[in-house]
């Protein structure tokens, strides 16, 4: 009797199933390639020549992250096409904080047993994400490491590059007291803060992701699943033509933890409560879960997912300016002198 020896595809892992993922996933990262691109999928390395017209002293910036939990929620779900858009946000609308333009993208995937058609709707959303930042996929991961991942469930993070001139680049050093704040408004729950959400809606409540909810447009799997908008092209349009002094991106720890990161010392912040309004799940979550008003804000974006800070005479013009792109912001807040950190005020 032949002696059969061992394959890998007997440990687990199928590389001709990886050969056909490569394949389907080429349609959509070829749509993110721009003219600086000068490699295909499957090299060693991704290869972009860089642009450096009208910039003086090119600094790159990176960013890296993960879309966390909320990959719970599509296994549940059983949707996986907006996912790799949450990872492109969370990356780019970071780096975008420092005033940088998005170049390109990489991202990493890792599964237990590759899926070929499901890996193709993840990189799918990576690059419609890609597309509305404007940067180019160059590269990524694929990796089948069975036995690591439970059956179906799968892990993703992304790296970013942008570029900036030196002369432009943000970083708080230029706010000052009587600043105010601009928020852009949150598609919804963005990608934080998801083992709060599911512990409350899929524990507590008992819920499941098909369920409808009065008050919420959709199924819960739907709403929970809204992808995370991508700041990028509204933010570089203001950014040509206003003075910025800080951008904040509202993510992991909320309000609490990441306006803080760019005010000087010395100062605060107001947040004018009342001033927007709070997305229906956020009110929904609040009222169903007891949650204080000092929880929701230090884990949640609560309905804003971007922060512009601006001086007092210029707020009014840029508010025009973003209502004229078709954009909805609202004052939030001030800069104040005194204590660190941020205060919820009623307005």
């Amino acid at each position: 009797m032949e002696n059969k020896g061992l394959t890998y595809r007997d440990a687990g892992v199928d590389v001709d199933e990886g050969a056909r993922a490569v394949e389907l996933m080429k349609q959509h990262v070829k749509k993110t390639f721009t003219k600086n691109v000068l490699c295909g999928l499957g090299g060693f390395g991704g290869l972009f020549e860089l642009d450096l017209t009208g910039i003086e002293q090119p600094v790159l910036v990176s960013g890296t992250d993960g879309v966390g939990t909320k990959l719970k929620i599509a296994f549940l779900a059983d949707r996986h096409d907006t996912v790799g858009q949450d990872c492109v946000a969370m990356c780019v609308n970071d780096i975008l904080c420092q005033g940088a333009k998005p170049l390109y993208f990489l991202d990493y995937l890792a599964t237990g047993k590759l899926q070929p058609e499901k890996a193709a709707d993840i990189v799918k959303g990576i690059a419609d994400g890609c597309q509305l930042a404007g940067c180019a996929l160059i590269g990524g991961e694929t990796a089948e490491m069975p036995g690591f991942y439970e059956d179906g469930e799968y892990d993703m993070a992304g790296f970013a590059v942008g570029i900036v001139d030196k002369k432009k680049i943000i970083d708080g050093s230029k706010i000052s007291p009587g600043d105010l704040l601009i928020g852009l408004p949150s598609s919804g729950i963005h990608s934080n803060g998801y083992s709060l959400v599911r512990k409350l809606f899929f524990e507590k409540m008992g819920l499941t992701a098909a369920d409808l909810i009065e008050g919420l447009e959709g199924t819960l799997g739907e709403v929970l699943l809204t992808p995370t908008r991508i700041y990028v092209e509204v933010c570089t349009k203001v950014l040509e033509c206003f003075s910025v002094a800080g951008m904040v991106h509202i993510t992991g720890g909320g309000f609490f933890e990441n306006i803080p990161r760019i005010i000087p010392a010395g100062l605060g912040v107001e947040i004018h409560l009342g001033s927007w309004p709070i997305l229906p799940v956020f009110t929904l979550m609040q009222q169903q879960g007891s949650i204080t008003d000092e929880e929701m804000f230090k884990t949640f974006n609560m309905g804003i997912g971007m922060i512009l800070i601006v001086k007092k005479e210029e707020a009014g013009k840029l508010l025009q300016s973003l209502a004229d792109m078709g954009e909805k912001a609202y004052t939030i807040g001030e800069v104040v002198q005194g204590s660190p950190g941020v205060r919820l005020c009623q307005k």
